[in-house]
């Protein structure tokens, strides 16, 4: 049997190339042209906030990087993800309130965000305070949502963890505490001779001097003159 294979010109496959490369480069892309943060994503907050309990735990990431551009976003998803959560255990009227909320932030998974870090660290906090961030960060990503491209932040990043970290010290504390270097044994020996050298030539030296005060034999020693005589001889 045979089979007729279509006979594709090169600019026909170029033309595949190039679509294909286009979807892959899409998939990275994490841009929008229309904003997808309605002008009343508050009201919708406060009214779920409203209905629930005021103190019901849910957890939020405690070290995430402070990065301007990113920061907002990465909150965003990890609120995405509490309110999918929270629909699954909801009474239909709760989860009518919840879905609202969160059409405001579904849009986060147009973009291909990578799994959360392993080094994320989770704290407890209340649904109150958690809507409430929820809507700050809307508020802050408000204005550049259509302005810039996030592809660079599909990557959750952790801040560094402080156990790791030196302790910060300051010049004088680093000097007070800097151990005092012992001497050189090396340095010891290469300065013994010299020393020895200095000693033998100051002993030969005195040993000079006292010898040439010491009268030779049979060399009279002048008597020393008396107070008196030196007052006549002044006169």
């Amino acid at each position: 049997m045979t089979v007729l294979v279509p006979a594709w010109s090169p600019t026909t496959r170029l033309l595949l190339l190039l679509l294909l490369s286009s979807e892959l480069s899409e998939t990275q892309d994490c841009s929008f042209q229309l904003s997808p943060i309605s002008s009343d994503f508050a009201v919708k907050i406060r009214e779920l906030s409203d209905y629930l309990l005021q103190d019901y735990p849910v957890t939020v990431a405690s070290n995430l990087q402070d990065e301007e551009l990113c920061g907002a976003l990465w909150r965003l998803v990890l609120a995405q993800r509490w309110m999918e959560r929270l629909k699954t255990v909801a009474g239909s009227k709760m989860r009518g309130l919840l879905e609202r909320v969160n059409t405001e932030i579904h849009f986060v998974t147009k973009c291909a965000f990578q799994p959360p870090r392993s080094c994320l660290r989770f704290v407890q906090t209340n649904i109150s305070r958690f809507l409430q961030e929820t809507s700050e960060q809307l508020v802050a990503l408000k204005p550049w949502i259509t302005r810039r491209n996030f592809s660079r932040c599909l990557e959750l990043q952790c801040q560094p963890d402080s156990s790791t970290l030196p302790p910060p010290q300051s010049p004088g504390a680093l000097e007070a505490t800097a151990p005092t270097a012992p001497p050189s044994p090396l340095l010891f020996l290469l300065l013994l001779p010299t020393g020895l050298l200095l000693l033998a030539a100051a002993w030969c030296l005195h040993w000079q001097r006292t010898r040439q005060r010491m009268p030779r034999a049979g060399e009279q020693v002048p008597p020393v003159p008396s107070p008196q005589d030196l007052l006549l001889m002044e006169h």
